[in-house]
C-alpha cells in the first residue's frame, strides 16, 4: 500500500497497473507522480476514488497548471491516460495551455445558442414571418439534430459537406438548408464567434425548375369550380391572385387601407412584399368590381380584406380548399404559387413585354421574368402569319 504523511512532497513513482490497482490515501488527496512520463500522474482521494491528472507550466505566463485527464476505471485505463497525458504534454512544449482551450470550449456558444440568436437578431425582425418560420423549422428538424450540441467554431467544411450530401433526396431542402447555414455562419463571423464561413465552397444540388401554368382550357375549368365552391370567400381571394399576379401571403395580408379603388391602385405596404419596399400596383377594372363587390357583402368590420375566423386576424392559408377546388377543376400538380406564373404567361402571350410584366409582378432582377421569354414569340409567330395567310389566299385566286 502507498501512503504519504501529510506535507511530505507528493511521492514519485513508477506507475503501473498493478501500483495503480493498490494506491490509497491517507487521511487528505494524494497525487503519485509517474517517473516514466513527468507531468503525469494518479490522483488518489480519501474516499479510494482515483483519477488521472497532468500538470505543466504555461510557457508565456509561467503559471503552472493542472487538468483532469478523466477517472480510473474500465473506461480509462492506465495506457490511455497515459496517452492522453503525452499529447497534452507535447501541446504545452508548443506553447498551448490545455486547461485554458477547455475552458474557452466551455465558454463557446454552442450552435444551438447561435440558431436562437439567428431567430431572436435576424430572422424574426428581419424576415417575412412565413420565411422565418420555415427557418424555424429547418433548424428544429434538420440543423440542430446534426449540430446542436456542437460548438459554433467546431462545425467544419466537412460536417457542412456530410449533412448537405444525406439530404440529396430531397435537393430543394438541401439547398434551402445549406442557404441558412451560410447566413448563419456570416453573422456569426461579424459576431466574433468564428474566423470563416464553413459553408464557402460547399456546391449545390441542381434544381429542376418547374414553371406551370393554366391554359385557357384549364383557367375555364378554375374559374367553374371556384364559382361553384360553397366557400366564396376564399374563392374570391384566388380570384384577386389570378387578377393582379400577387403572391399569396399579399393577397391574404391586403387591408382595405391597402386599395384606392377610385384610383384603381393597390398599394402594398413594404412589410407585405417580398422586396421589402411599398409598391403601387395599378388595377384592372375587373379587379376593382371583384373588390367592390367583396366591400358591398361585409358583414364585419374586419380590416383585412379576407377575414379569418379568429377575430382581428386575415385568412390563415388556403391549402385545404386549395386542394378541393383543384381537384374539382382536375388540375393536376398546379400549387397555389402557380397562380402568379399564369398571370403572368397570359400576359407575356398576349404581347406584353417582359419589362411591363416585371414591373406588374414586383421582380426587381429582370432575369426572373426572363422565364416567360418564350412565351413572347407567339403574338410575333401570330403577326408572321399574316403576310402568308395573304399570299396563301393570293395563289389560291
Amino acid at each position: 500500500m502507498l501512503t504519504q504523511e501529510k506535507h511530505l512532497p507528493m511521492p514519485k513513482v513508477k506507475l503501473s497497473k498493478k501500483l495503480v490497482e493498490s494506491a490509497a490515501a491517507g487521511d487528505g488527496d494524494e497525487v503519485f507522480w509517474d517517473t516514466a512520463l513527468p507531468g503525469f500522474g494518479l490522483r488518489v482521494k480519501s474516499s479510494g476514488s482515483k483519477s488521472y491528472v497532468v500538470q505543466y507550466r504555461n510557457r508565456q505566463t509561467g503559471r503552472s497548471r493542472r487538468k483532469t485527464i478523466g477517472q480510473h476505471g474500465p473506461l480509462m485505463t492506465l495506457y490511455q491516460a497515459r496517452e492522453i497525458a503525452r499529447g497534452y504534454l507535447a501541446d504545452a512544449l508548443r506553447g498551448g495551455d490545455p486547461v485554458m482551450e477547455a475552458q474557452a470550449r466551455r465558454k463557446a456558444k454552442s450552435m444551438r445558442d447561435l440558431a436562437d440568436d439567428y431567430m431572436t437578431n435576424h430572422a424574426l425582425p428581419k424576415k417575412r414571418p412565413r420565411s422565418a418560420a420555415m427557418d424555424r423549422s429547418l433548424l428544429d428538424r434538420v440543423v440542430l439534430p446534426a449540430f446542436g450540441r456542437q460548438s459554433v467554431d467546431e462545425v467544419s467544411h466537412k460536417d457542412i459537406q456530410r449533412l448537405h450530401n444525406s439530404l440529396r433526396d430531397t435537393p430543394y431542402q438541401a439547398n434551402r438548408v445549406l442557404a441558412l447555414l451560410s447566413k448563419m455562419f456570416e453573422l456569426a463571423i461579424r459576431w466574433g464567434l468564428r474566423g470563416d464561413n464553413p459553408v464557402k465552397g460547399v456546391p449545390r444540388f441542381a434544381e429542376e425548375k418547374r414553371y406551370r401554368w393554366l391554359s385557357d382550357n384549364e383557367l375555364d375549368r378554375l374559374r367553374e369550380a371556384l364559382d361553384a365552391h360553397p366557400n366564396q370567400r376564399a374563392a374570391n381571394a384566388i380570384r384577386l391572385q389570378l387578377l393582379t399576379g400577387a403572391r399569396t401571403g399579399e393577397v391574404l395580408t391586403s387591408q382595405w387601407s391597402d386599395f384606392d379603388l377610385d384610383r384603381g391602385v393597390w398599394v402594398k405596404p413594404s412589410h407585405h412584399t417580398k422586396q421589402k419596399r411599398t409598391e403601387h400596383l395599378p388595377l384592372s377594372a375587373a379587379t376593382v368590381a371583384l373588390l367592390r363587390s367583396i366591400a358591398h357583402g361585409r358583414t364585419d368590420d374586419s380590416p383585412f380584406v379576407f377575414p379569418g375566423r379568429k377575430p382581428g386576424h386575415p385568412i390563415k392559408d388556403l391549402k385545404r380548399f386549395w386542394t378541393s377546388v383543384t381537384s374539382t377543376a382536375g388540375l393536376k400538380d398546379y400549387r397555389l404559387h402557380d397562380n402568379r406564373h399564369t398571370h403572368a404567361s397570359h400576359l407575356v402571350s398576349s404581347g406584353h413585354s417582359l419589362p411591363i410584366v416585371g414591373r406588374l409582378l414586383g421582380h426587381t432582377n429582370p432575369m426572373t421574368t426572363q422565364r416567360y421569354a418564350h412565351l413572347a414569340d407567339d403574338p410575333l409567330r401570330q403577326a408572321a402569319e399574316v403576310m402568308g395567310q395573304k399570299l396563301t389566299n393570293t395563289e389560291k385566286k
